[in-house]
C-alpha cells in the first residue's frame, strides 16, 4: 500500500466535518486488488464525520481499483468518475456514497478556483 493511500485514509476523519455536509450516510468497501492479493477498508461516513477500518465487512456500496489508481486518486492525478467510465474501477451499490466520498480527493495539481480566475480578470479590467 502506498504513503499517500495510508496518509489519505488517516486524515478522514479529521477532514469529514468539512467534507461531509449534506445528510449522507453509509458505509463504502474500498478494495485495491493487485495480482493474488487485495487489501480492504471501510469507511463509514455520516453526516460531518467518517471512520475507517481496514478490512472487510458489510457495506452500502463496494468501489475495486488497483493500488496504483487510487494513489492517483488521493493525489488528485485522475479523476474517480473518469476512471469508472474508462474501465479502470468499477462501482457497484449506493452511487450516492461514491459521490459523497470523491469530495476527499483533491483537485489535480495546478487547478485554480474559477471564481479566483474571475477575480483576477475583473481587476484588469478596472
Amino acid at each position: 500500500m502506498g504513503e499517500a493511500t495510508e496518509r489519505f485514509f488517516a486524515s478522514l476523519p479529521a477532514r469529514a466535518p468539512a467534507v461531509l455536509r449534506s445528510p449522507i450516510k453509509g458505509t463504502l468497501q474500498i478494495a485495491l486488488a493487485t495480482g493474488n492479493r487485495t487489501d480492504h477498508w471501510l469507511v463509514e461516513l455520516a453526516p460531518g464525520s467518517a471512520r475507517v477500518t481496514h478490512g472487510r465487512g458489510p457495506a452500502d456500496a463496494v468501489w475495486n481499483s488497483s493500488p496504483d489508481l487510487f494513489e492517483r486518486l488521493v493525489t488528485g492525478r485522475a479523476q474517480a468518475i473518469a476512471a469508472v467510465f474508462r474501465n479502470e474501477a468499477t462501482f457497484s451499490g449506493n452511487v450516492v456514497l461514491i459521490l459523497a466520498f470523491r469530495l476527499f480527493f483533491p483537485n489535480p495539481p495546478g487547478t485554480r478556483d474559477p471564481r479566483e480566475t474571475a477575480r483576477e480578470q475583473a481587476g484588469r479590467r478596472a
